[in-house]
């Protein structure tokens, strides 16, 4: 289990950036699969869907049902669009490393990109960021700022739960993909390991939790997407 990530560092005015080519192309991978699913269950619509229309009407409307859980529509549905593509490429980021990983010599290349902390934490950020956008965008600077300083005690507690935002949003999504993929790495390995008896606890094992994973990693990409839209709530709704 001892895989190393591969790493290339760039120097650019003295900072040192380190770049995973791993999650970079699980990134893009995972995009193309979202981008073809999207093509082809859009191609051809009916009035009277059916099949792979009723899955992505069956999306949309599901995502919806999140949005006016938690704001009116008149204010969420502009955001339909954006949760829709989020619970699509959070679904396949987390489930496109759990048939297998790809390693070449120990160097780990296949896994799913929401196994790096990287990964999760960028993608919270921007979420969080969005948030902030619309919320000055809808209400204004002086009635968005207006949030934070009423009363004016509760601004530095107000400050700190963004960054505490951002962190529970990314690393809760990080921290159940990776733990989930690491214990099917060490049953695959408790298989190859020893064959005379490692079967007996390795393979049973794999299967239970390959579907506890894909149960997890289904219920992890719908929290992120619930919570984004919560949080939208907050920095968009008069009152909250």
């Amino acid at each position: 289990m001892d895989h190393k990530d591969p790493l290339v560092s760039w120097n650019v005015f003295g900072l040192n950036i380190v770049f995973n080519l791993s999650s970079i192309m699980m990134l893009v991978i995972t995009a193309l699969i979202v981008f073809v699913i999207a093509i082809i269950c859009t191609r051809n619509l009916k009035k009277r869907p059916s099949g792979k229309q009723n899955f992505i009407e069956w999306v949309f409307d599901f995502v919806r049902g999140v949005i006016e859980s938690n704001m009116a529509w008149s204010k969420g549905g502009q955001f339909h669009f954006l949760a829709v593509t989020l619970i699509f490429f959070i679904f396949v980021s987390n489930m496109i490393g759990l048939p297998f990983q790809l390693i070449s010599g120990h160097t780990l290349w296949w896994k799913s990109p929401t196994a790096d902390a990287t990964v999760t934490l960028t993608l919270s950020t921007l979420v969080i960021l969005l948030t902030h956008y619309y919320g000055v965008k809808m209400k204004g600077p002086k009635g968005y700022f207006q949030n934070y300083t009423k009363p004016i005690f509760l601004l530095p507690i107000n400050i700190f739960e963004e960054f505490t935002s951002t962190l529970t949003l990314g690393l809760r999504l990080y921290g159940n993909i990776f733990a989930g993929e690491l214990l099917l790495g060490l049953l695959a390995g408790l298989v190859f390991s020893f064959p005379a008896w490692g079967w007996l606890i390795g393979i049973p094992g794999l299967i239970v939790w390959q579907g506890f994973s894909i149960f997890i990693g289904t219920i992890q990409a719908y929290i992120f997407v619930m919570l984004s839209m919560v949080y939208m709530s907050h920095k968009v709704q008069d009152s909250h």
